[in-house]
């Protein structure tokens, strides 16, 4: 009878069993959420009992799986439909979810071996990919469009065109981006948490950690400003079931963008077409326009000076991170230092935020070759950012929050420790 080792004990708390909860247990909240969102947006109405596939798109499209847009009109009409979007709320609950069902086992560890926890990560990684599989294939469905009763329905009934647009999922994309999305939720994972790490990578616990705690931080502290200020709306302006759509399935996607706009930051966009953004209607406004627009500061405080906030919000949330940064990195580091690891940390989560908060959807459909038709067939949606602008603004944000940070956490520092002095 052999005896089992604290180390044997350990890898038996986080097994196929384990995994299995955490992966469940992350789609599971995914899709509570997908699924209360587009029930809020009213896919609840959605014909032949479409909405349980429309929620699996959404939490294939929550991790970075592909979703691809198909239409068939006939022989005589064609339609034309693409979408990138990512719901941002779907994909931070889900993220949080499994971050801390990997997480939970390895608590009160002094020490992990490289191979202990590659076995555990494997674990999850098998089972998310079967999961994310059945998810993929359950996500198609078509629709008919409607083409109404007047000239265009008659044109429509005379050629026989029935125009039909759905979805369908790309299965070996939506692995492999499920998989990337998974490893960097773990990674991202362990660089934020206390837990142990394999001894290889203890050189990077004291530089990377601080940073990447703060900006977790401060991503997560704008989610809760925004949920506060959602919910304030839904009770104070009335269309509540509007504004918890846009609670469950695209608060990051708001706020985030926020974030990087009260940097200085401009995006470019236009929506033509009965396309809604599920964001203010001051965006909207905005950004329906014959050309393209300008979305920042500047053009948003035309139609309300009450963006400038937005500039505050940064600044005080920024040095609040900072100083959390400086607090949580050890004494022998300088200002300077926390200065550039400031910049750096913060240039990467808003190249992140760039990549993530874009947004493109288009859809059409053309009878006869005479091109898109109006009558609400046709509209034309985008959004992204001016990447490299973006990013000089947040080197130089990071730059003076990270300093002013460690020049505070260095004054509090030296004040506890004359207090506790003389207290002696």
């Amino acid at each position: 009878m052999s005896v089992r080792t604290p180390s044997d004990q350990a890898v038996a708390r986080h097994g196929w069993a384990e995994a299995l909860l955490t992966t469940l247990a992350g789609l599971i909240a995914m899709g509570v959420v997908a699924a209360l969102g587009l029930w809020a947006a009213g896919a609840t109405d959605l014909p032949d009992g479409a909405f349980p596939r429309v929620v699996a798109a959404t939490v294939v499209t929550a991790v970075g799986g592909s979703v691809r847009l198909s239409g068939d009109a006939g022989g005589l009409a064609e339609t034309d439909a693409g979408l990138t979007v990512l719901p941002l709320s779907v994909t931070l609950t889900g993220a949080l979810v499994i971050a801390a069902g990997f997480l939970r086992p390895l608590r009160h560890r002094a020490v992990v071996g490289t191979g202990e926890l590659a076995g555990w990560a494997g674990r999850i990684a098998v089972l998310w990919l079967l999961g994310v599989l059945g998810l993929a294939l359950g996500a198609r469905q078509t629709f008919v469009i409607d083409l109404g009763d007047d000239t265009l329905g008659d044109i429509g009934d005379l050629f026989g065109v029935r125009p039909e647009v759905g979805f369908t999922t790309n299965v070996p994309l939506t692995l492999l981006f499920g998989l990337l999305w998974l490893a960097g939720v773990l990674i991202l994972a362990l660089l934020v948490s206390r837990a142990p790490l394999p001894a290889r990578l203890l050189r990077f616990q004291e530089s990377v950690r601080p940073a990447a705690y703060a900006m977790v931080a401060l991503l997560l502290a704008y989610v809760v400003l925004g949920v506060v200020i959602g919910l304030v709306v839904a009770a104070t302006r009335g269309h509540a079931t509007e504004t918890f759509a846009v609670l469950l399935l695209g608060l990051p996607n708001l706020v985030w963008l926020a974030l990087t706009i009260g940097l200085g930051a401009t995006w470019n966009g236009r929506v033509e077409g009965p396309f809604g953004l599920p964001m203010p209607r001051l965006l909207d406004q905005v950004l329906r326009v014959p050309d393209i627009a300008e979305l920042n500061l500047g053009t948003l405080s035309e139609h309300d000076g009450r963006v400038w906030w937005l500039l505050v919000a940064d600044a005080v949330l920024l040095l609040a991170a900072a100083f959390l940064m400086a607090a949580r990195s050890p004494a022998r580091v300088r200002p300077w230092q926390h200065a550039l690891h400031m910049a750096v940390a913060l240039a990467l989560t808003v190249l992140m935020l760039c990549l993530i908060c874009r947004i493109s959807a288009h859809y059409g459909l053309s009878v006869l070759g005479i091109g898109d038709l109006g009558g609400g067939l046709a509209g034309d949606l985008f959004l992204r950012p001016r990447v490299w602008s973006a990013l000089g603004l947040a080197l130089l944000w990071g730059l003076v929050t990270g300093f002013l940070g460690a020049l505070l956490a260095g004054a509090l520092g030296r004040r506890r420790g004359a207090v506790a002095a003389g207290g002696q």
